[in-house]
């Protein structure tokens, strides 16, 4: 089999070849057919991830081992199974859940498994997509797609679950207030299809790329504010009618989450940090009980929100989301141009 890894990084993915392998236990074999190319790709290529003051967390600090076939949004059709794999058959086609924890502690008994201390994640801790075949180490992780194409379901493995469990973070409000968002790229673009399929009110989006901000308009954005601007924050209290109840910063950067910090109401606004673009940010600690804000991170989703994602996209239908495809061997050509921010929405690889 073929599969493109990162060998060092900051260099070009290896293609490399090793024998398909074989299922043992409960595991499954997927014959990829659609794999997303995700930002946290580049943060795995490049490795590392900004802190902020000069400081950079290491790839090889988080347990990531080289080398490593990337990808984390995979759809493919079941060709094998171990003797102990229930559920499945020849033929499916399944979304690999890629958020893998040890399975036994009791955050993964509690259906976290995207929150485990030992996390086993497709594309990051194990070898993913960026292949013509991928491991699922048991059938609870796999998804039927339903009427979804493999390309259209593919991001729901990172892009969706990721946008649908920040979105779900902001609690009742959603339904009564806009919603801001920081960073109209897949995440984003992801986040303004979901959040009308959750009757959300509106979504406000900034960003301080012009054509990201016309796609989000396109999208259904009810404002598309320059993050760059001197003005932003107060463009943005008014394009929400007195300040953000919710800001979802899927750019995480030192700017924007000032830019949300200081777009939030007088009292009782949350912040949800989810992009790891990199930085650090200083805040007052007495204005967190006088304004009773809230700034919390929201790390990919659990297996229950996978299931009540796909049962919303059931319902729904497919998130309006640019999608772009490209074949397997162009997975570097892929990171480039997402790396140089010329991807609006989501690319997917995809197998011959």
């Amino acid at each position: 089999m073929r599969m493109f890894q990162v060998c060092r990084c900051g260099e070009p993915l290896q293609l490399n070849e090793k024998p398909t392998p074989q299922p043992a236990g409960s595991e499954v074999l997927l014959r990829i057919i659609a794999a997303g190319v995700c930002h946290s790709d580049i943060h795995i290529w490049d490795g590392y991830y900004e802190l902020g003051g000069g400081k950079r967390l290491q790839l090889l600090e988080r347990g990531i081992k080289l080398p490593l076939t990337m990808g984390h949004e995979n759809v493919g059709e079941v060709v094998a199974f171990g003797p102990d794999a229930k559920g499945v058959k020849v033929g499916d086609i399944r979304l690999a859940n890629p958020w893998i924890g040890c399975g036994e502690c009791v955050v993964c008994k509690r259906g976290e498994e995207n929150l485990c201390r030992t996390p086993r994640n497709l594309g990051v801790f194990t070898d993913g997509g960026y292949a013509d075949y991928l491991i699922v180490p048991h059938p609870r992780h796999l998804f039927d797609i339903g009427i979804l194409t493999p390309v259209q379901a593919a991001p729901l493995a990172c892009s969706g679950i990721t946008a649908f469990s920040a979105l779900k973070k902001v609690g009742p409000v959603i339904a009564d207030e806009p919603v801001v968002i920081m960073g109209a790229g897949g995440l984003g673009l992801m986040a303004v299809a979901l959040h009308k399929a959750m009757g959300g009110k509106g979504v406000v989006m900034v960003d301080i790329d012009p054509v990201k901000r016309e796609a989000a308009l396109k999208a259904g954005a009810i404002a598309a504010i320059d993050g760059r601007a001197p003005d932003a924050a107060q463009q943005i209290i008014a394009a929400t009618k007195g300040g953000a109840w919710s800001v979802v910063d899927f750019v995480g950067s030192s700017d924007t989450v000032k830019l949300a910090v200081d777009s939030l109401v007088p009292k009782g606004g949350k912040v949800i940090v989810v992009g790891l673009f990199g930085g650090d940010i200083t805040i007052s600690t007495p204005f967190f009980p006088m304004r009773a804000m809230t700034i919390q991170g929201s790390y990919v989703g659990s297996l229950p929100e996978m299931k009540e994602l796909l049962e919303l996209v059931s319902r729904t239908g497919a998130p309006p989301v640019p999608l772009s495809t490209r074949p397997l061997d162009q997975a570097n050509a892929a990171l480039s141009d997402l790396k140089a921010g010329k991807v609006v929405g989501r690319v997917v690889l995809t197998t011959a």
